[in-house]
Order: structure tokens, then sequence, then C-alpha cells
């Protein structure tokens, strides 16, 4: 099993348990911060709202976007709160492992009824 597959795992049940105490429709910010509690909980390093640099045409720029929270600097999880995930959402996802050149992510729906319902997982050049 890979390193991103492993922090994976965790990050899983870390949201299943957050979801099946909070229940769905909080902001986006509460799970937020309450995820990233659970996760370093877990002797996990995580940080939330991270700066990631992209490259376009030669050139970097050291703020292209903010991640919701990068765990161990290996997997990008991107929250929401909404009723439902469209696909713009997982295109926003797959670009962010392609520029951050990470290659596992997860779009996390707390709105969903049931996290599990949630739960999108998305690869980039990851061996399954």
């Amino acid at each position: 099993m890979s390193e991103e597959n492993r922090i994976g795992s965790i990050v899983i049940d870390a949201a299943i348990g957050v979801h099946r105490e909070l229940g769905p429709g909080l902001l986006e910010s509460v799970y937020e911060i309450v995820l990233l509690h659970e996760l370093r909980r877990r002797d996990l390093q995580a940080q939330r709202q991270v700066p990631v640099a992209i490259e376009y045409q030669g050139m970097q720029f050291d703020e292209g976007f903010l991640a919701d929270i990068v765990v161990e600097g290996k997997v990008i999880l991107e929250l929401k709160s909404i009723e439902n995930v469209h696909a713009s959402h997982k295109k926003q996802l797959l670009t962010y492992l392609k520029l951050s050149r990470m290659r596992l992510g997860y779009l996390l729906n707390f709105g969903a009824e049931t996290m599990k319902q949630g739960i999108t997982r998305m690869v980039n050049n990851l061996d399954e």
C-alpha cells in the first residue's frame, strides 16, 4: 500500500467520524477546523488553507491556489458542504492535483446525508 493510500484510509475514517458527530449542513469552515483537529489527533501532519505554488510558462507563482487541507504534504483535501457535488468540483480537485504534482486527493462533501455518499477519491498518476 502506498503512503498516499495509507493516509487516505485515515482521512476517510476521520471524515466519517466528524460527519457522524456533527451531521450535515454546517459551514465548510467548521468541518475544516474539526477535521484538521482529527487528523492531527491521529498523528498526521495536516495544514489548512495551504498556498500551493504553480508553474506557468516557466514562471513560478507562489500562491497559485489555496488547498483546504494538505495532509503529510502528499494528499489534498477539498471540502464542501453543499447539497450536490458537481462535475466542476471534481475538475477543480483534479487540476489542483496536477498543478501541485500530488497524486491523491479527496473531495469531501459534508453536506451529503452520509459521509460515504460525500466522498470522491481522485488520483493523478497514482498506482492503485
